[in-house]
């Protein structure tokens, strides 16, 4: 009788198990069809304070060419973009549905570093024959969204 009890145990603990992994995997790629959305730039601009980032990169010249997520997401390698666009997506719904959107969005050390890392990927013949010291947009300052289309001078 014992062991009939522990059966059900393991029974039910491995059932709850694999439902709360089916539920993760489900909540981590999404229903059908949103994890292709959420890769797209209008998905993005949906928040209030990314519409004028938004605006600026329709307008930012050879960069149009690439969506938010090539960018802003590592892409060396697809667990790792998954990974971060998970963590990314869930901490973007907090803070949209706190309220707690700053008025002006920051890019942070860690989105800094993807950021080089993506333009090197992307450039990396011409990355090669420069100071990699700076980030790209030091000297490139029309790339950052803010300043796309205003000429601005040291």
């Amino acid at each position: 009788m014992r062991k009939t009890g522990r059966r059900k145990v393991l029974l039910y603990a491995g059932s709850a198990v694999i439902a709360i992994v089916a539920a993760g995997l489900f909540l981590a790629l999404g229903p059908p069809k949103l994890l292709a959305a959420t890769d797209q730039p209008d998905f993005c601009m949906r928040c209030h304070v990314m519409e004028s980032n938004y605006e600026a990169w329709v307008h930012a010249g050879a960069h149009r060419r690439s969506k938010c997520v090539d960018c802003h997401l590592p892409n060396q390698n697809l667990g790792a973009h998954y990974v971060w666009k998970s963590l990314d997506g869930l901490k973007d719904a907090v803070v949209f549905y706190s309220g707690r959107i700053p008025e002006r969005i920051r890019l942070s050390s860690h989105g800094g570093g993807v950021l080089q890392a993506n333009c090197v990927r992307c450039h990396d013949t011409t990355v090669s024959m420069t100071d990699q010291d700076r980030p790209c947009w030091s000297c490139h300052r029309k790339i950052s969204h803010q300043r796309s289309g205003a000429m601005e001078t040291l």
